[in-house]
């Protein structure tokens, strides 16, 4: 297909006065073409895409070529460090920049960050990145949008008027608040919150943090009191200061469906805050300042830069991380996962445009919401508490190896496990066993055993759980799996991939890119800003170098070693008990 490319407005001024029949801009040949209509700007200052202009003779591109002149901008803001990443519309990252930050762990099982820490940090590695994009010879205005994917249920409170955080941000996985569940779970009513908002009662969601703060930090009470609070996750929180906050004309307070869906204040199917939820929690929507939902895709909800190198770039995207991944992974149809295998492992499972609330120990969320007239896509979601753990526990507390990428080598040097099953329940086992009073315990072991039988049965506990989870996400579901699409550090060993897809019986598919958390958001900006039009524009992004790892083990085999394991599972119980 050959089209009219949306030209920049810093370059629009250049075609215009160099314009030609062999005219190149950016080391890209154009075709000569009769003058065609096209969306520009009278005034390339004030350049929007619905505009329509006309282009003089010569200026036309292929689409492949216009895929590679555009740019779009990702913020990928962790639990650990804050990353800005450039990609190209064919989904290849051009340049990046990753800082990381002060974890704070005030008391054992709190977990916090620094809220104005998490914005600096986010500014620097935009400045850095940009400088190397501009080194290689780019400029600030090729780069059309940027999106934005967070750690989710991270909670940040702050006064609406001064822009000033109330307290160090709460992060997802901090557990202060185990007494304040145990005493929701005995509430009127706790028994039917999943049916309306898909999740559990736990210390994961935002909802119980911010209720914490709301019973125990005084200069919360008091801004909730008199009506000052802002409450929001981290996206909320970046794209307020990012538009520049309470200084800002119009102050921008937004989140996107994704991240709402993990607050458990929103109905998941009208996607709105809901006020059962709300007043199980005791919040009252007349004192606090909650973030508007928008889709996560959309050219004008989420503002623009404010200051900086990106001034008056749109943002134009926003994900929860997990969301994210999925996206950047191209799973759009119904029965397509992904499974992100770091610390540990977060499964999402595709179940299209109705919520499907587990049955089966899953978690219900918005798995992407792109607006314009579409129906948000909702995914089962499934967490494995210790993955890529496994592998630095051998190293670190066993001294296995001394490179964590030394693993697969280890586990090479013998032909199996040797009968060895590990069950890797260093804090319990999450979905869909939901096992607390578990702990990691080795079955199988005799004199035959060696480093490399329980290296390979470190690996193979990922893939069994990974397996029980995909087995429940079908059932809940109704809908067959068609591929497991993978990422993460631990899904660079050819070994865990392997045996991944013989344990599961399906094939598991590697990108050579592994960015997808980061990507995810770039589409979701790109979509918003025309870089790319539909889905189906996508088909080829990050597509280029998979590695798809078929089974190759007998089913019968197969099923014997995911029986073993969960006969192994069943045996690990009880092991924490109370005095």
């Amino acid at each position: 297909m050959v089209h009219v490319r949306e030209l920049n407005p810093a370059r629009f001024e250049d075609a215009l006065v160099n314009g030609g029949p062999s005219l190149n801009l950016d080391g890209l040949l154009m075709k000569p073409t009769a003058a065609t209509p096209r969306r520009l700007p009278d005034d390339a200052a004030n350049f929007h895409p619905h505009h329509e202009v006309h282009l003089p003779q010569g200026i036309i591109e292929t689409e492949e070529e216009e895929k590679q002149h555009w740019f779009v901008g990702s913020i990928d803001q962790g639990t650990t460090s804050s990353r800005f990443l450039i990609f190209n519309g064919e989904g290849d990252p051009v340049a990046s920049h990753q800082i990381e930050f002060e974890n704070l762990y005030p008391k054992s099982g709190w977990h916090e960050h620094d809220p104005q820490e998490l914005v600096s940090s986010v500014e620097q590695c935009i400045e850095e990145a940009l400088r190397k994009f501009a080194d290689l010879g780019h400029s600030k205005s090729d780069i059309r949008s940027i999106g934005i994917t967070n750690q989710r249920e991270t909670t940040v409170v702050w006064d609406r008027f001064t822009g000033e955080p109330l307290h160090n941000a709460i992060v997802w996985p901090d557990t202060r608040t185990g007494a304040l569940v145990r005493e929701l779970k005995s509430r009127d009513g706790s028994e039917s919150l999943m049916d309306l908002c898909g999740l559990p009662l736990s210390t994961y969601p935002s909802s119980v943090k911010l209720l914490w703060l709301l019973r125990n930090v005084d200069s919360v009470k008091q801004a909730y009191e008199e009506g000052r609070l802002a409450f929001g996750t981290v996206d909320s929180w970046l794209i307020y200061k990012l538009n520049g906050g309470a200084k800002a004309e119009k102050p921008v307070h937004v989140t996107d469906s994704t991240n709402a869906s993990r607050t458990m204040f929103v109905n998941l199917r009208t996607l709105q805050y809901d006020d059962k939820l709300l007043g199980f929690f005791g919040i009252d929507k007349s004192k606090i300042q909650l973030p508007k939902i928008v889709p996560s895709s959309d050219p004008e909800c989420f503002g623009k830069i404010a200051s900086g190198p990106l001034i008056n770039v749109p943002i134009a995207g926003c994900l929860g991380d997990q969301s994210s991944a999925l996206v950047g992974q191209c799973g759009f149809s119904p029965g397509q996962a992904k499974n992100t295998y770091g610390t540990g492992c977060f499964l999402l499972y595709n179940v299209g445009t109705e919520p499907v609330i587990s049955k089966y120990g899953l978690l219900a969320t918005v798995a992407y919401d792109f607006g314009g007239g579409q129906k948000p896509v909702y995914a089962l979601e499934g967490s494995i508490a210790v993955a890529g753990s496994g592998v630095k526990f051998l190293m670190n507390n066993l001294g296995f190896v001394d490179e964590s990428s030394e693993i697969t080598s280890l586990a090479e040097s013998v032909p199996d496990n040797g009968g060895v099953v590990f069950v890797t329940a260093f804090s319990g086992l999450f979905a869909p066993y939901w096992i607390d009073d578990a702990k990691g315990t080795l079955f199988g072991i005799t004199h035959h055993t060696n480093k490399g039988h329980i290296a390979r049965a470190t690996l193979e506990a990922t893939c069994y759980q990974t397996r029980a989870i995909l087995d429940a996400m079908e059932k809940d579901s109704q809908h067959k799996l068609e591929s497991l699409a993978v990422d993460g550090g631990l899904s660079n060993s050819d070994l865990c991939m392997q045996t991944q897809a013989d344990i599961t019986g399906i094939p598991v598919d590697r990108p050579a890119m592994r960015e997808t958390t980061a990507l995810g958001a770039a589409i979701a900006a790109g979509l918003a800003t025309g870089v790319w039009r539909t889905l189906e524009d996508l088909k080829e992004v990050n597509r280029s170098g998979r590695k798809i790892f078929q089974p190759q083990m007998e089913k019968a085999k197969a099923e014997g070693m995911f029986k073993r394991w969960e006969k192994a599972v069943e045996m690990s119980k009880g092991w924490v008990q109370e005095d």
